[in-house]
């Protein structure tokens, strides 16, 4: 049902976006959402089509990944409850084309993902970029308090973010390794749906 919503959504908003496309918007989102929910990979995909009497080559599964993936992550974002009280913020490892790169999340205190950002470096502007994103996407999410794992950068980057106008006012920041694996038993969660092999072949994608 969401996806037929979102693909609705998608020719209604993006327009030409699926102009020459051979398949229907809806096989194209509900291909693109099956490869970002769930550990499959793209010829996984090809031959789940093939059995419902669709042909469609892997390469152009990918390339529907790679031109609605931000389309639909964009629109999903409708969907959320507004985000508040206690926010828990960690990062963890990502391989992209053989080298590890820095996955910053945030979750509530119910488990509901906040945000995301993939970085190069684990630093004080990786983290404070973090909190830029997260909070200016999400005006309504003014955390009073916020957990993290102890590392650094995030009180400067906490602090910025409250001088900058991002947060009303000054959060209660506190580091609690209880607390903590909500959010580090998450990334395993999200992680089980990533590449198998090899990891991520690019980091912009």
């Amino acid at each position: 049902m969401i996806c037929n919503v979102l693909a609705l959504k998608l020719k209604r908003d993006a327009k030409g976006d699926f102009r020459g496309r051979h398949f229907e918007a809806s096989l194209i989102v509900q291909a693109a959402s099956w490869y970002l929910r769930y550990a499959l990979s793209y010829r996984d995909i090809e031959e789940m089509l093939l059995e419902r009497g669709l042909e469609v080559d892997h390469s152009t599964i990918n390339r529907w990944v790679l031109a609605y993936a931000p389309a639909i992550e964009r629109r999903l974002r409708r969907f959320r409850k507004p985000h508040c009280g206690s926010v828990r913020v960690d990062e963890t490892y990502i391989k992209v084309r053989g080298q590890w790169r820095y996955l910053y999340r945030a979750i509530d205190k119910h488990g509901e993902a906040v945000d995301f950002l993939l970085t190069a470096n684990r630093d004080l502007d990786a983290a404070k970029r973090f909190f830029r994103k997260m909070l200016q996407d999400q005006p309504l999410l003014a955390p009073d308090r916020i957990g993290t794992d102890g590392a650094g950068p995030y009180p400067p980057a906490i602090v910025e973010s409250r001088t900058e106008g991002l947060l009303p006012r000054t959060p209660v920041h506190y580091v609690t390794k209880h607390l903590q694996q909500g959010i580090e038993s998450d990334h395993f969660r999200v992680k089980r749906a990533m590449p198998r092999v090899g990891g991520f072949r690019s980091f912009n994608s």
